[in-house]
């Protein structure tokens, strides 16, 4: 522990914790402040204080108070044995009766924190968590059903359209010859639900359509209407955003006529979408909501619980909400875990819904159902297969064995490198290969002034890491890469700091520019002088330097900061076994994010750890919610 990160005049439990580096510095002058200014001695309360924030800074919304060691202790590195742990039991009842606590729903308020049942929450999140919870219940039970001549009302003010009428749309939108006649339809019923709901959870891996289901979605809705509705699609991130756009254009152009010519707004940043203004707060909300009447917010294992409850409150009260994305990946870096509580702790879906899906269900096909009110999950694979696709099937179930012997069944497309801590040079040679392959592509395309070409190159190879640091992190892989670049293309970083070629990444959000915290690009050379290319689904962006606030180079990265990105071929650099880091969502997303190859370096006990460890993100969303009338 360095000195910064002690707080010096701490004392009890504060001073025993943060000692062990289980506490930063900001969860102990969080705690003694809420404490003190609250008139709270408990040492044991205050520790609980420290801890729900520690909570959300790695991603829970609140803590079981009849837990909290556990959870704690599960979280940790190198779990300290020595710590003295307060007794649960009396701990909980410390936590109950002080004045620091509301309690229940009615709680007096004003409180820093409250406790609804056992889950502690600090009082801004509990209030986050309800408004996404009331708009949740209030979208999934809205369902527009058939009046009794056989209608779908649709919105008011809209077209009424028959059920002849929507059929006939969805025949011909999903006449898909290459899924096999014994398999449901899922992707239509998803179409079909966006149209009898106002909320759609579209849920599935990756390769099973979801972005062809949006471009289908689109064009449904809008030969549906005499007027075509205001739509929008955004992304957490411009990287995302970007590729949603290109993906729906795309299949959107290969559709039949009329449908081929649908239009297909510009994708958007959920930051953008709303329109943040100084101050943190949205420009967009109850007050100021949204004009479009269909939303659809791709990757949305990336959206927080305080993203999420700002977008709701920004929707018209007849607007369509259509969430996608993959419950399995990775969460945002921020506190909640929005779309796998949605989709995982969904309500039934209500009778009439059901009602209404019956009678535009295909004819010829088994019946596909919705997994909750609102929500499908897209089962059929048509992107990936071979290795890949068993593997995340192996891991997404949590089958260790199964996922190692798929490493080890000799497919061409993924594999294991078996190595310790170390991590020998010879065991590197392809990795090295293929860095230098996609390197030597991406800075002669960028030298020649092709930017869409050196964009193409920079998702032929990428180094993920579960660490930012140490020899596992990308601090390291980063300078690894860098070098094998170095040796291996002449002329490679001669330019300077920036140069011809360089990958990089922007690390923070700059709206002026078009910028966002995770974009990635590269610079190349053009007639103007040096140029920062980024993909934005049409012809690239180009900026120059000076708009590059905060960037850094991009060799290896993060996996969750690879999330809304795909790359032909991609390296995971397993941390140890004992990393906290180390889950099942973590591998799903990083073998997920190659569409050729897979290579795993580490350990193989570190890699079955993962497969059988799942996140541990605590949420009253996840709980579940009563069935809906």
């Amino acid at each position: 522990m360095t000195i910064a990160d002690r707080v010096l005049d701490a004392d009890g439990l504060l001073a025993e914790f943060n000692a062990a580096e289980v506490l930063a510095p900001a969860d102990v002058h969080t705690a003694r402040l809420v404490c003190d200014l609250w008139a709270e001695p408990d040492d044991r309360v205050r520790l609980a204080v420290a801890l729900v924030v520690r909570a959300l800074r790695a991603g829970s919304v609140c803590l079981d108070i009849t837990r909290l060691a556990e959870f704690v202790i599960d979280t940790l590195e190198e779990p300290d044995g020595k710590l003295d742990w307060p007794d649960p039991a009396e701990w909980a009842e410390a936590i109950r009766r002080s004045p620091v606590v509301a309690t229940g729903r009615r709680g007096q308020g004003g409180q820093p924190l409250r406790l609804m049942g056992d889950l502690l929450y600090l009082e801004r999140y509990w209030r986050t968590e309800e408004t996404v919870r009331h708009h949740l219940d209030v979208r999934q039970g809205s369902s527009t059903g058939f009046d009794t001549g056989g209608a779908l009302q649709a919105e008011r003010g809209a077209d009424t359209v028959t059920v002849a009428a929507v059929r006939r749309e969805l025949d011909a939108l999903f006449d898909d010859p290459d899924l096999p006649s014994d398999q449901p339809h899922h992707q239509r019923l998803a179409a079909t639900m966006t149209g009898l709901s106002r909320i759609t959870v579209i849920a599935g891996g990756p390769g099973t359509g979801k972005t062809t289901v949006v471009a289908k979605i689109l064009a449904l809705h809008h030969a549906l209407r005499s007027r075509p509705p205001v739509v929008a699609l955004a992304a957490p991130t411009g990287k995302a955003a970007a590729r949603l756009e290109e993906a729906v254009l795309q299949t959107m152009t290969g559709l039949a006529a009329p449908w081929s010519v649908t239009p297909v707004p510009r994708a958007v940043t959920l930051h953008s979408l709303l329109g943040w203004m100084p101050g943190n707060r949205p420009r967009h909300d109850a007050d100021n909501p949204l004009p479009h009447e269909l939303v659809v917010v791709d990757e949305m294992s990336m959206v927080s619980l305080t993203q999420m409850a700002a977008l709701l409150e920004a929707l018209r009260p007849d607007a369509r909400l259509v969430l996608v994305g993959d419950p399995d990946q990775l969460a945002s870096v921020e506190a909640g875990a929005v779309l796998a509580d949605i989709t995982r702790a969904a309500p039934s879906a209500p009778p009439a819904q059901l009602s209404a899906l019956a009678a535009l269900e295909p004819r010829d096909r088994p019946t596909a159902l919705p997994t909750g009110a609102g929500v499908v999950t897209l089962q059929h694979t048509w992107r990936f297969g071979g290795g890949i696709e068993r593997l995340a099937r192996a891991i997404r179930s949590g089958d260790a064995d199964e996922a190692l012997a798929v490493l080890g069944s000799g497919a061409s497309d993924v594999r294991l490198i078996a190595t310790d801590a170390s991590i020998a040079a010879p065991a590197l040679e392809e990795v090295r290969q293929q860095s230098v392959a996609a390197g030597r592509r991406m800075h002669a395309a960028a030298v020649a002034g092709d930017a869409h070409e050196a964009l193409a190159a920079l998702e032929e190879h990428r180094v993920l890491c579960a660490h930012r640091r140490g020899p596992f992190g990308v601090a390291r892989w980063e300078r690894q890469v860098l070098d094998w670049l170095r040796s291996g293309i002449a002329g490679y970083d001669t330019g300077g700091d920036l140069h011809p070629g360089l990958p990089i990444m922007v690390t923070d959000n700059d709206r002026d520019a078009g910028l966002y915290n995770g974009d990635t690009g590269v610079i190349v050379r053009t007639a103007q002088g040096l140029r920062a290319a980024f993909a934005r689904g049409g012809a690239p962006m180009l900026f120059t330097t000076l708009h590059l606030r905060e960037i850094v180079s991009v060799h290896a990265m993060t996996v969750h900061k690879s999330q809304g990105s795909q790359f032909r071929q991609v390296t995971l650099v397993l941390p140890p076994v004992e990393s906290p880091l180390l889950t099942r969502e973590l591998v799903y997303t990083a073998v997920t994010r190659a569409s050729r190859g897979v290579e795993i370096i580490g350990s193989p006990e570190a890699f079955a750890r993962a497969v059988t460890r799942p996140a541990n993100r605590a949420s009253g969303l996840g709980t579940g919610r009563p069935a809906l009338p």
